[in-house]
């Protein structure tokens, strides 16, 4: 329960540069230069990742369901509630117009599509086009549309050319239990500020034209360079499968049904046995598990090899019970610094005591034999320095991200809670450390922090 969104951070000085009020002004923070940043995951070249916020269902222009998102800014002490872009279709340089249940920001990515030095962020909703906004020394600026393609996207080096390519999907909301089908595409970069690719490709239009796309992770599965693609798709009957497909010189290549571990809208990609190869991680909360994957030269390797955990594995806290949603979100990324990408799952229906729904994270920590259960570590809203007090139905680890966003190189935990406060929403950014995750210097925020629209907003329930 955060009535009020309070914020405890490390005693530092902040360089408040500015904040971009919802529709209104340029896109920008001011007073960065151009530095060492990660052209994936930093907006102002700064050197630091920056974490991006959805909220799409947020009100906007009085539509409802309209949408919009945060960009907090990282640096020493991780994600500013102070120096922070909000994006929607009503902010000033982004194309169109706010428009009931678009839901911009229900999936986003973000990498250097023009070749600055800069990464560029991809927003997508419900189908109706996606924008591409500008990174730059002074953050994100100006927009420009992708027509056709809205419901998602992700970005990588696809056919390994040293420029950032991106994947672009369209589908619809299924009305019933068969899926509408996607058509997708990829512009290989660079990218430029008009929109237009070096040069264009569909991609599988016709195994894809069974399946919704409503989601895509980039990481190399074969350790060639090339950037791979696991896609979380909707199979029909109520049901989600997921797809994979390999980086090559001719562009992204499908690999066999089967190959890829089930999923339930949750997966990730990362090195958690520190053997070159990125594993793949897959949610699937009707079951109460994951499953890791593991990378090697010719893909993912065999089924008879994955792991299974639940919260009965040994050394994983809690009981496996039935409406805990364990593996409702992953994310996959080094937290303890020894060179082993380690896994956050969400249980946001997690009951703690008698209090339902109330929801938790845990962190598996990765190893040279792989993902294990021993040391394992539960975070909730009732944790000791945890802003908050747990409440029925907050839900928190509905979304989770790992992110090194203080560059201490160490990931950094942002979880979400979209049922916090009656559906508003908040995000919790806690520290990583060679112990694993700590509280010292948490931060929480939300609409009411940050001035956005409030209202069942379901803020975090996107976060890159």
């Amino acid at each position: 329960m955060l009535s009020k969104y309070l914020t405890v951070r490390r005693a530092a000085p902040l360089l408040v540069a500015g904040v971009i009020a919802l529709g209104a002004g340029p896109l920008s923070t001011v007073g960065h230069a151009a530095g060492s940043g990660d052209g994936r995951t930093d907006f102002n070249g700064d050197g630091y990742a920056d974490l991006v916020v959805g909220a799409p269902a947020g009100t906007i222009g009085g539509q409802g369901h309209a949408g919009y998102v945060v960009v907090m800014y990282g640096g020493p002490d991780g994600p500013s509630a102070t120096r922070y872009s909000v994006i929607s279709r009503a902010t000033g340089g982004i194309p169109g117009d706010p428009v009931k249940d678009e839901r911009f920001g229900a999936q986003v990515s973000k990498g250097d599509l023009d070749g600055d030095g800069y990464a560029d962020l991809v927003v997508s909703g419900t189908g109706k086009g996606s924008v591409i906004v500008w990174g730059g020394s002074a953050g994100l600026s100006g927009g420009t549309a992708v027509p056709g393609y809205g419901s998602a996207s992700q970005t990588g080096d696809f056919n390994g050319d040293g420029q950032r390519d991106l994947a672009l999907f369209q589908t619809s909301v299924a009305p019933g239990d068969d899926p509408m089908g996607t058509t997708a595409a990829i512009w290989y970069g660079p990218v430029s500020r008009t929109g237009t690719p070096a040069s264009s490709t569909t991609l599988d239009n016709q195994d894809l034209g069974y399946f919704d796309v409503w989601d895509a992770v980039p990481g190399d599965v074969d350790h060639d360079g090339r950037t791979d693609l696991a896609l979380s798709v909707y199979c029909g009957e109520g049901t989600y499968c997921t797809r994979l497909y390999l980086g090559a010189p001719s562009g992204l290549t499908s690999t066999p049904s089967g190959t890829a571990p089930e999923g339930w809208q949750a997966m990730a990609l990362g090195d958690v046995n520190g053997d070159g190869y990125a594993d793949m991680v897959t949610g699937n909360a009707m079951d109460n598990q994951i499953t890791v994957a593991y990378g090697s030269a010719s893909g993912l390797t065999d089924p008879t090899t994955w792991q299974t955990f639940t919260q009965d594995t040994p050394g994983v806290p809690g009981a496996d019970e039935p409406e805990d949603g364990f593996g409702t979100s992953v994310s996959v990324g080094d937290v303890t610094g020894d060179g082993y990408a380690d896994v956050v799952v969400g249980s946001p229906g997690e009951a703690l005591g008698t209090t339902q729904g109330a929801g938790d994270v845990t962190l598996l920590h990765g190893g040279p034999s792989g993902l294990t259960g021993d040391g394992a570590q539960v975070i909730t809203q009732n944790t000791t320095g945890v802003p908050g007090t747990a409440e029925a139905g907050d839900g928190f680890g509905s979304r989770v991200r790992l992110l090194d966003t203080d560059a201490d190189g160490h990931a950094d935990l942002a979880a979400a809670a979209t049922g916090e406060n009656s559906g508003t929403g908040a995000v919790w950014a806690l520290h990583g450390q060679p112990t694993g995750i700590v509280p010292d210097g948490a931060l929480v925020v939300g609409p009411v922090t940050l001035g956005t629209p409030d209202t069942a907003a379901s803020f975090g329930s996107t976060l890159r």
